[in-house]
């Protein structure tokens, strides 16, 4: 991933933030208009009946109308409010509340006798249905070492790669009984992201996540069907989905001593080739104090969630998870300073991380949680713990959600100090976004900034799950709102839906497989200007919020990676199980 080499690839399609351009529409039901999208943000893909719907404004008006499609009638006519400033767009919103159109139907916002209208929209208790499972489905689509079928992948379908079989011990990770050369089976997985290796950092926090939705929402799980493979077995799809790199992540810890290899990789990143033409060696890399820890949170999450099954497989396999997260975690201490550094002949990525506490905790929280041990947590590393949104860098709030959520008598007490910084967290959240121009609770763009909003909507998620506070669910909305088109880009950013759709992903495979369309269900990075020369030809906006490109050379804005997936499908998922249940507002 994040490659410096793909540079000189070429471009597909350059944002332009400086000019606005009209274009002509067929309104079916009513006339054609001359309109400028961009001017009026909404969320693409649509409402829930009762919900909170905010569009945002960029043109000076005096009323906006809100247009039934198919009729071609005025159903509601209201007053924007007063303009705002964002310093991370540079740009002045007014908001337009609708939220009183709750007939499911299509709709849009119009100006100035329909001179300008927004992209058509959908009202409708089903509206994240589709989005959501595309967003499991992109999981399957990104699977290593196994043919994608047409039944299943439908265009996207393409031959198996990278079997993972036959995989090289480096030299650093060698050991007594494993020296340089050894060849070892590493197969199964998801590739991480844009390119085609495994890191066990990123799919701690993505596979957690995963396990996270379904400790939270089982019986939505065993109702989902994700149309996978494994859709008629007797487990549910989202835990078929997860099992996949979960049973890979245990190939990755060396069986002498319990050491976990940090990643997966090829020496160096490939072309943009499809998987079954990337035949470059793999190599596991250096045993890591980070991949370790996070491999033992995982494993330990994983046993809890794993062990309350009917399946007796699954129950077999938890107690497998608890056993290997207990021996990497003995590792990690007895090796508490082995920070990873890509060795000289290696330039994949790195998932370097140079401090530890967070991780140390979150994997004493687990498997304190998993063995109903609370003597290896203490209050004062609880009280420690940063209120930032779970990352693969950083892993404390991570362990501060499976406090909030325990039931374990003995853990009473952290549960009430967790839940406490949890919501304290959270409400700080819906202030920011209640304050916010844009109606979203990010105030800061890192690299990967859409997942940032998407972590934040899971914090408010399990607020409401811990308190049955309903402005958590209302807040959430604003983010769903910006991730599907109400942001400073007007770009819905998951490929697939939307009007305004993001075509050109920095991602291997949708980047050589000849179809015009990307692999749908994949969340784009976002703005952001932590590299702003990503694309040489490409002048990006200096404003955090609209810098950002669609285009296959913006590895910084625009690939791909299950970290940014995982809480994706967490919170449309759950938006949606939540509209079905009309908990909306």
């Amino acid at each position: 991933m994040k490659n410096p080499l793909l540079l000189l690839l070429p471009l597909i399609f350059i944002l332009c933030f400086n000019c606005v351009a009209s274009a002509s529409r067929e309104i079916s039901g009513a006339q054609t208009v001359s309109d400028t999208p961009d001017r009026i943000l909404v969320n693409q893909v649509g409402y829930h009946p009762h919900s909170d719907k905010i569009a945002l404004i960029r043109v000076k008006t005096a009323k906006f109308e809100v247009i039934d499609v198919n009729s071609g009638k005025v159903v509601f006519t209201g007053k924007p409010g007063p303009f705002k400033y964002w310093d991370q767009s540079g740009d002045s919103v007014c908001a337009a509340d609708f939220s009183a159109v709750t007939i499911p139907g299509k709709y849009q916002i119009c100006l100035k006798d329909n001179s300008v209208c927004s992209y058509v929209f959908e009202i409708g208790r089903d509206v994240y249905t589709d989005v959501a499972k595309a967003s499991l489905k992109a999981f399957y689509l990104n699977r290593s070492g196994i043919e994608i079928t047409k039944e299943f992948g439908g265009k996207w379908a393409r031959p198996a790669g990278h079997p993972d079989t036959e995989v090289i011990v480096h030299a650093s990770a060698s050991s007594e009984k494993r020296p340089e050369g050894t060849i070892i089976s590493s197969a199964g997985g998801w590739y991480d992201a844009g390119d085609y290796n495994k890191y066990i950092v990123n799919s701690g926090i993505s596979t957690y996540t995963l396990l996270l939705f379904c400790q939270m929402y089982p019986e939505f799980c065993k109702n989902f069907n994700g149309n996978i493979p494994e859709s008629n077995n007797a487990i549910p799809d989202v835990m078929d989905e997860l099992l996949v790199n979960l049973r890979w992540m245990l190939t990755m810890q060396d069986p002498d001593d319990g050491g976990v290899y940090h990643k997966l990789t090829n020496k160096k990143f490939c072309d943009f080739v499809m998987p079954d033409k990337a035949t470059d060696p793999r190599y596991v890399v250096l045993k890591s104090t980070a991949a370790s820890l996070d491999f033992t949170a995982t494993m330990a999450m994983a046993s809890r969630v794993l062990t309350q099954s009917d399946s007796k497989e699954l129950v077999f396999l938890g107690k497998t998870c608890l056993e290997a997260a207990q021996k990497s975690y003995a590792w990690a201490n007895a090796n508490p300073a082995v920070y990873f550094k890509n060795p000289t002949d290696i330039s994949t990525g790195a998932y370097d991380d140079m401090e530890l506490s967070d991780e140390f905790f979150w994997a004493a929280t687990e498997l304190g949680l998993a063995k109903n041990d609370m003597m290896l947590i203490s209050q004062k590393e609880i009280q420690a713990q940063k209120t930032r949104v779970p990352s693969w860098d950083y892993s404390g709030m991570t362990g501060i959600i499976s406090l909030s959520l325990s039931d374990l008598p003995k853990a009473t007490n952290h549960k009430t100090e967790a839940q406490k910084i949890l919501l304290d967290y959270a409400d700080m959240l819906v202030a920011v976004s209640e304050n916010s121009a844009y109606k979203v609770s990010l105030d800061f763009f890192k690299w990967g900034s859409n997942s940032d909003v998407v972590n934040q909507a899971l914090i408010k998620l399990v607020a409401y799950k811990v308190s049955g506070d309903e402005k958590y669910l209302a807040s959430v909305q604003g983010d769903v709102d910006y991730i599907l088109g109400r942001n400073a880009t007007g770009y819905c950013f998951v490929t697939g839906f939307g009007s305004r759709q993001v075509m050109n992903i920095h991602h291997r495979p949708s980047g050589s497989d000849g179809i015009t369309d990307p692999y749908p269900g994949f969340l784009a990075g976002g703005p952001n200007t932590v590299v702003l020369n990503d694309c040489p030809e490409i002048n990006r906006s200096t404003f955090p919020a609209k810098s950002y490109a669609d285009a296959e050379c913006s590895y910084s804005t625009n690939e791909v990676a299950i970290n940014w997936n995982a809480p994706l499908f967490f919170v449309l998922s759950a938006m949606d199980l939540h509209s079905q249940n009309d908990k909306i507002k």
